[in-house]
């Protein structure tokens, strides 16, 4: 009997950051409009998909890219937790260990053809619903300013900094009424929740989430799995709470 319960507890393990839970992932290359190639990947649930992210990674010349590590964990979990489709790529200029996206780094201005391409390979080639963009840092400027395609549903913004974000970006959100929510960690490095409230105020209908004892980069398992458990309140509450065992 002892020894049955030994194999049973065996059985269950906690989720670690290199935990990799099984899903459906290939590569893809997409071209943009003015002929660059982006690299990315996506991970797609083995079972029906209820709902999807496009991830827009931080800054390429800070270390960003489609690996940082809480887009990493969401397509490493997401797919299997939540039933999400996870869709990452490089932004122009970008490496990482999937490759290196062609062109140079724009600081966010040539990059609305990547985001744009990567909208149109989501609708058109994957047949994606019920589709959010997420963004981190640089991310959320690439969001705000350049993912204003009609099919999606709404913007999440992870620790977003309003570095190149205009006020006239701010109001054609509010203006076109989806919804908008920020994560914003309490020790954020640029923007604190405060003066998020502040900066976020002409975007009437957003919702900002103020997250305890976290920083910038979400470091730390509890703060991921916070990340995790927010992205999927808003596109599949019904699988909360998130599961921490495997």
């Amino acid at each position: 009997m002892l020894l049955r319960l030994d194999r049973i507890a065996r059985m269950s393990e906690l989720i670690r950051p290199s935990t990799v839970l099984p899903s459906i992932r290939r590569p893809c290359t997409v071209r943009t409009d003015d002929g660059i190639d982006l690299i990315g990947e996506v991970a797609a649930p083995i079972g029906p998909s209820v709902g999807a992210i496009l991830t827009l990674h931080p800054l390429p010349t800070a270390g960003g890219m489609m690996d940082s590590h809480i887009l990493k964990k969401a397509a490493n979990r997401l797919p299997a937790m939540a039933g999400i489709t996870v869709v990452r790529f490089n932004t122009r200029g970008t490496v990482s260990e999937m490759g290196a996206s062609g062109g140079e780094f724009d600081n966010g201005n040539l990059e609305h053809f990547d985001v744009e391409a990567m909208i149109d390979y989501c609708f058109d080639n994957l047949q994606l619903e019920n589709l959010w963009v997420v963004g981190w840092s640089f991310g959320t400027d690439l969001a705000l300013r350049h993912a204003r395609d009609p099919r999606i549903k709404g913007l999440i913004l992870l620790s977003p900094p309003l570095r190149t974000s205009e006020e006239e970006d701010l109001i054609f959100w509010r203006k076109d009424g989806r919804p908008v929510i920020a994560l914003v960690p309490e020790f954020d490095d640029y923007l604190k929740p405060e003066q998020a409230r502040i900066r976020f105020a002409p975007l009437t209908q957003i919702e900002i989430i103020e997250v305890d004892d976290a920083k910038h980069l979400w470091v730390g398992e509890p703060s991921v799995y916070r990340v995790l458990s927010e992205i999927t309140k808003i596109i599949a509450p019904e699988r909360l709470p998130l599961p921490i065992e495997f």
